[in-house]
């Protein structure tokens, strides 16, 4: 019922362009059971009719980030911490070993990014969608350069934490012993 295109094509944009693991919420007036079946058939997580009370759309937009392993169980601006390297998203202050490592803006976003999906290879398709924006129209690479300068502000010593995925992408992981 959007005024120039369906939910349901919106739902399908939405998957070719983020995939088909992108949790989904329908928030709809449509209300009888047979929109309910085609909102959920048509790939939805969940579906919400109007009128709602917030407090349920958002225990239902956790519980189908929780299903789908997006939800960190963390709260929301919580320290990020992956072995002796910490990332405070409300101070935007890093520190490694208890040393403040100065890092630019976008460093910033894309060591957070990594910390977010720590022990997930990441492929730099996707850190250049989600760190630089899905309109980003520049050439994959950057996410090399960057991933360099991270490396030497952060991974000095021999306790490295960003590993290459060749072919691949990229994973943050404390060391393997």
């Amino acid at each position: 019922m959007l005024p120039d295109i369906g939910g349901f094509q919106v739902l399908q944009r939405l998957r070719r362009a983020h995939g088909e693991d992108l949790p989904v919420v329908f928030l709809t007036a449509r209300d009888s059971p047979d929109d309910k079946v085609d909102g959920l058939s048509a790939g939805g997580d969940d579906y919400v009719t109007k009128p709602f009370r917030l407090e349920e759309l958002i225990a239902r937009i956790h519980a189908v980030l929780r299903r789908s392993g997006r939800s960190s169980g963390r709260a929301a601006g919580a320290p990020l911490v992956v072995g002796d390297l910490e990332l405070d998203p409300n101070a935007h202050l890093v520190t490694r070993g208890g040393a403040r490592v100065e890092l630019s803006q976008t460093e910033f976003k894309l060591l957070r990014y990594l910390m977010e999906h720590a022990d997930q290879t990441v492929a730099k398709s996707r850190i250049v969608r989600d760190v630089w924006n899905h309109d980003f129209g520049g050439d994959p690479s950057i996410v090399e350069s960057y991933v360099s300068y991270l490396r030497r502000k952060v991974d000095r010593g021999d306790r490295k934490l960003i590993h290459t995925v060749r072919g691949v992408g990229y994973v943050l992981r404390t060391p393997r012993s």
